[in-house]
């Protein structure tokens, strides 16, 4: 990953830089393995994520089809 500094302005780099990794999900990933996650919680995070992603998905087809 490379960010340009131009003018010497830093702080913009910076931000740049932030906006790059949060997009790219480093700060999440730190932040899962900051402790030691058993097999087991990692698969019940997993298919509650899951889970949370189908019902959104059901919702916004509920919505779309029901506004017509």
């Amino acid at each position: 990953m490379q960010i340009m500094v131009r003018d010497n302005n830093v702080e913009q780099a910076l931000r740049a830089l932030k906006k790059k990794l949060q997009r790219e999900g480093v700060y999440r990933e730190m932040k899962l393995r900051r402790h030691y996650e058993k097999p087991s919680e990692r698969r019940a995070r997993e298919k509650a994520a899951a889970i949370r992603r189908a019902r959104k998905l059901e919702r916004k087809r509920a919505e779309r089809d029901g506004g017509k």
